[in-house]
C-alpha cells in the first residue's frame, strides 16, 4: 500500500447514517447505484435527473425507479426532477432537498452528457456539454455550500472521466468539460477547507458498464467492464473520509490499488491501455498526495 493509503488507514470512517445526500444523474448508471449505496449506508437521498416515470428518456432508468429501489430496501429517498442545463432548476434541486430534509451533507455531481464530435461539433452542443458537465456542478456547489457552512461540515464529490486527461476521438468537448471539473475540485477545496467541507474528484478510469457508456460504445467488448455498483463503492468510500481528505483528483484505479476497495466483479479484470495519462498534475496547494 502506498503512503497515501497508510496515512488514511488509521482514520475512523465518517458516520453517514442519518445524513443527507444529493446525487445528480441518479436515474441510471453510476448515479443510481450511488444513490442506492448511500441509502444502504443510512443516508437520506435526493435523486436528481430529468428522467421520471412521467417523462422518461430513450435510455432506460428514471429517478422514480431509483427511489423505489431505495425505499423497497428500507431506505429514504425523494425524486427531484431537474434539468441540469437550467440554473434555476439546480437551485431548486438544493432548496427542495433542504425543505424536505432540513440539511445537505453531501453533494455528488455525477450527471454528464456528451455528443460525438470534435472541432466539427456545433457550438450549441459544445455549450450544452459544458452547461451540464461543468457549470451545473459549479452552480450546485454555490447553492449547497451556505447550508454546509452553517452545519459546519460537508462533502462534495465530482465524478470525472479518463477523457479529461486524454484525447479520445469524438470526445473533445466532453474531455474539456471534465478537466475543467477537476480544476473546480481543487479550487473549491481550497476555498471551502476552512469550513470543514471536503471537495474531491472521483475519476472513472476503469470501464464501467453504465447505460450511458454502453449506449456510446456498443461496438466494444464489455466483458471486462465493471458494474456501476463498483464505482458507487468508491464514491461511498470518499464520503466516509474526514474533511482533511480534500482537493484530490483521484483515479478509480489508483483508489482500488491503494486502499483495497472496489473489488472487481468481472471474471477478466480490465488491462489498461498503454500510453494513457491517469494522473492530474494539479496539486492541492501546500500538500503532497
Amino acid at each position: 500500500m502506498s503512503c497515501r493509503g497508510s496515512a488514511l488507514s488509521s482514520v475512523s470512517n465518517v458516520e453517514l447514517n442519518g445524513k443527507v445526500a444529493i446525487v445528480t444523474g441518479a436515474s441510471r448508471g453510476v448515479g443510481a447505484a450511488t444513490a442506492v449505496a448511500l441509502a444502504a449506508a443510512g443516508m437520506r437521498v435526493a435523486c436528481a435527473a430529468r428522467a421520471t416515470d412521467e417523462t422518461p428518456l430513450p435510455l432506460p432508468g428514471t429517478i422514480d425507479e431509483t427511489v423505489r429501489k431505495v425505499t423497497d430496501a428500507g431506505g429514504e429517498a425523494i425524486s427531484v426532477p431537474t434539468n441540469l442545463a437550467v440554473i434555476d432548476e439546480i437551485e431548486r434541486m438544493v432548496s427542495t432537498t433542504l425543505d424536505r430534509f432540513g440539511r445537505v451533507d453531501a453533494l455528488i455531481n455525477n450527471a454528464a452528457i456528451t455528443f460525438p464530435g470534435d472541432l466539427d461539433l456545433p457550438v450549441k452542443r459544445h455549450d450544452l456539454i459544458f452547461a451540464v458537465n461543468t457549470r451545473a456542478p459549479l452552480v450546485a456547489i454555490q447553492s449547497v455550500t451556505p447550508a454546509m457552512k452553517e452545519q459546519g461540515e460537508g462533502a462534495i464529490v465530482n465524478v470525472s472521466s479518463l477523457a479529461g486527461l486524454n484525447y479520445f476521438p469524438s470526445l473533445m468537448a466532453y474531455g474539456m468539460s471534465k478537466v475543467a471539473l477537476e480544476h473546480l475540485t481543487v479550487s473549491a477545496a481550497v476555498q471551502l477547507a476552512p469550513f470543514n467541507i471536503a471537495v474531491n474528484t472521483f475519476r472513472i478510469d476503469v470501464p464501467v458498464a453504465s447505460e450511458g457508456f454502453l449506449a456510446n460504445a456498443p461496438e466494444f467488448d464489455h466483458s471486462d467492464w465493471e458494474p456501476s455498483e463498483v464505482a458507487a463503492e468508491g464514491i461511498l468510500w470518499m464520503l466516509q473520509q474526514p474533511s482533511s481528505y480534500t482537493g484530490r483528483n483521484e483515479s478509480m484505479a489508483r483508489l482500488r490499488a491503494d486502499h483495497g476497495i472496489m473489488a472487481t466483479r468481472v471474471s477478466r479484470e480490465h488491462t489498461p491501455m498503454g500510453g494513457i495519462n491517469t494522473e492530474n498534475p494539479m496539486p492541492y496547494p501546500g500538500t503532497q498526495h
